[in-house]
């Protein structure tokens, strides 16, 4: 358990130089010679792509907590 706690830790502060652009929006945008521009571009692709991700993942945290409300008075009633 500790292991996978420390190698969660890790991933999360690690992270690589990444580019999201697809082959052509990368080919046009290196082309031109303006590198800030496709620096902004691929950021905007970053952030457009991590969203959903914490929407889904806000969604399931609504989710999981109301499941959890809903044992414990269950659990209060048994008693």
């Amino acid at each position: 358990m500790k292991n996978k706690l420390i190698f969660f830790l890790f991933s999360m502060f690690v992270s690589l130089n990444t580019s999201a652009q697809c082959a052509m929006c990368r080919a046009v945008l290196e082309s031109e010679g303006n590198k800030t521009v496709a620096e902004g571009i691929n950021d905007g692709i970053v952030y457009l792509m991590a969203i959903p991700y914490i929407l889904v993942g806000g969604i399931g945290y609504i989710i999981y907590r109301k499941y959890n409300k809903i044992n414990k008075q269950k659990s209060k009633n048994i008693l």
